[in-house]
Formats: structure tokens, sequence, C-alpha cells
């Protein structure tokens, strides 16, 4: 029999006989073929919307490096876009989306889940060509945003570090019941995301909370907690054997909520996170890590990587864990050091 993949043992509660490894933005800026190939494709928009291009650029780190898990390439505001505002790249400052939505008003007027998979047509094409094209013993992860952050480059009209979020944070606390259903309309259509991408193909998915920290513990349970709950349910009713990661970045204390509340395979653990409570609170239940180097000791690479890379594997692989970043790869990951990560991962045995 054909022993399962092993970044798909370690999501199923499994400890291991060494920890698969993927990275968050593991297909992006640092590397060079990836400038090319979006250079071929005429730009970012174009990038994510065409299926041979998007392949391209999802298979070139398992091409160099032979990473346990390739995730889909897309945007998580492509979205957003499916919903009805429009989608740009401004050279320098990253995605806009436009008109913003800033009111209950914009939300009737500008969004609709109507054409929603039509939509997004392009990026289940590409989860269809990675399902046939990844090696088989490399594991497809989709993704989307979490409906809080998708939300946050929907109302702020940008996203990333270009804003300071205040915008959304004055609707969504001051006025809470009007910003409800721009949460419930993105709710939906995660779960309708998700759960096409999974019929394409996606072995497992994750769901990503860039913007956990934003909120005062009340909304927090409000925007990040029960919008997530719901989304994992409705998944696991429809794919009980799919498992899901879900990754609320810079939740701090908050982490301890959303774990109990949120019913994902495993739980995606930002830098800050203390891998002993982690350990004791989510792997004692059984349920799988993932996380946390920093990103910028991947940047410095050397002896300093190498021995925080030791720590995590000493304190992460007593239960179910997957290696990975406490948050994207930086652009000025010189490559090799991502390759010196993945062999000393891979030839760990605790």
């Amino acid at each position: 029999m054909v022993q399962e993949k092993l970044l798909l043992r370690a999501l199923r509660g499994e400890r291991t006989e060494r920890p698969p490894i993927w990275l968050m933005r593991q297909a992006g800026r640092y590397l060079p073929e990836y400038h090319d190939t979006r250079a071929a494709a005429g730009g970012m928009l174009q990038l994510c919307n065409s299926p041979d291009h998007a392949v391209e650029v999802t298979l070139q780190p398992i091409r160099r490096f032979g990473l346990d898990g390739a995730i889909l390439f897309a945007d998580l505001p492509q979205l957003a876009a499916a919903l009805g505002q429009t989608l740009d790249y401004v050279e320098g400052e990253g995605p806009t989306l436009s008109p913003p939505i800033r009111c209950a008003d914009d939300i009737e007027r500008h969004l609709s889940a109507e054409r929603l998979h039509e939509n997004l047509a392009p990026i289940y094409e590409t989860v269809r060509r990675l399902a046939v094209e990844l090696p088989s013993d490399v594991t497809l992860i989709g993704y989307a945003g979490a409906p809080w952050t998708i939300a946050t480059y929907m109302v702020e009209g940008r996203g990333g570090g270009a804003t300071d979020h205040a915008v959304i944070r004055q609707w969504a606390l001051a006025d809470p019941d009007s910003f409800q259903p721009l949460i419930d309309l993105l709710t939906e259509a995660v779960i309708a995301f998700l759960d096409r991408q999974i019929q394409c193909g996606a072995q497992a998915v994750q769901i990503f909370e860039s913007w956990a920290g934003l909120l005062p513990e009340p909304f927090f349970r409000r925007w990040c907690v029960a919008p997530a709950a719901a989304i994992v349910a409705a998944l696991k009713a429809k794919h009980p054997t799919v498992p899901v990661i879900a990754f609320p970045r810079a939740a701090g204390l908050l982490y301890e909520t959303y774990v109990a509340e949120v019913a994902a395979d495993c739980i995606g653990l930002d830098t800050t996170v203390p891998l002993a409570w982690a350990a004791d609170r989510i792997q004692g239940e059984g349920r799988c890590i993932q996380g946390n180097l920093d990103p910028q000791l991947l940047v410095a690479g050397g002896p300093a990587l190498a021995a925080e890379t030791d720590r995590i594997l000493r304190a992460a692989t007593g239960g179910p864990f997957i290696f990975n970043l406490g948050h994207g790869i930086p652009k000025t990951t010189p490559p090799e050091h991502v390759g010196a990560l993945v062999r000393q991962v891979q030839a760990w045995r605790g």
C-alpha cells in the first residue's frame, strides 16, 4: 500500500519521522525565475489570472528545494475582485481595490456573489493543473484569506503595510451591525471558494487571518473567531477528510480563544508564539502545529538561522508538526538560505 504524503500525515495528527516543510510565500519575489515569469505574464494581475504562469511559479520552489507542500499561487484580494471590486497593482504600493467599501450601502451597491465562481475560474484551472503536475509526494495546499483580513483590503482600498487600518476599525468597532453583512458575505464566499478548490484537487487548505492582531477581544471573537469557526465547520461537513490549517497572525494571548473555538486540524503559529505553550495546548490535544521561524533569520542565514531552526525542531517535534515561517518569505531572502533551511529540516531525526 502506498503511504500517505508526509505533510498530510502531520495534518491528520501523526508525529512523523521528520517534520514536513513548506514556507509561506515560497513562490515569490526572492526567486529570479519568479521575476522572469511575472515579466512574461505582463504583471502581477496577469500572473494571478493566467493558469499557465500561476502553475509555473507554484512549481518553481518545488523544483528548487524539494519542499513537501506546494501552496496555490494566487493573491488574497482576488476574492474581493470576484465579488465586484476592481483590483489593480500599483508599483511600489501593492494591490488596490476600488471603489472602497465604506458603509452598508456600498455593500449593496458594489458587491455580489452571483458571478463568484465565474470570476475565479482561472484559479480553479490552476488548481486542476497543479493536481496533475506536482510530484506525487507533494501536498497541494489551497487557501483563502479570512473574512476580516479580506475586508481590510476591501474597506481600506489597499492592503499590507500601506495602511494603518483606521477606516475599517472605526466602522467595525463603532457600527458593528452595519459591518456584519460584509463579514457574512465574505464568510459564505470563502466557504464556496475553498470548497471549489478542494473539488478541483486541493488536498489541504489554509485560512490566512493576516490582521488578527488589529482587534480588541470582543471584536476579535466576532470578526475573526466566529467566521473561521463557521468556515471550518462548513468545509468539514462537505469534505471531512480534507485538513484545514488556520493562521491567526498576531493574535497574541487571543490564540488561546482561537484554538479553543476554531476546530482546524492545524494551527499556524506566528513568530511570537511560545512553542512550549503550543506543544501543551495544541499538540497536547492531538492537533498539528505549524510554524514559526522568524523570516528575518531566513534573510540572515548562517549560524543564527541554523541555531534557531534547531531550537524549533527540538521544541516542536514531540507531536504533529509542520515546519514553516511565522510569516511570509521576505523578497530580500537569498535563495541559498532557503535551500540550507530545507536541507536542515529534512535531515532532522528527533
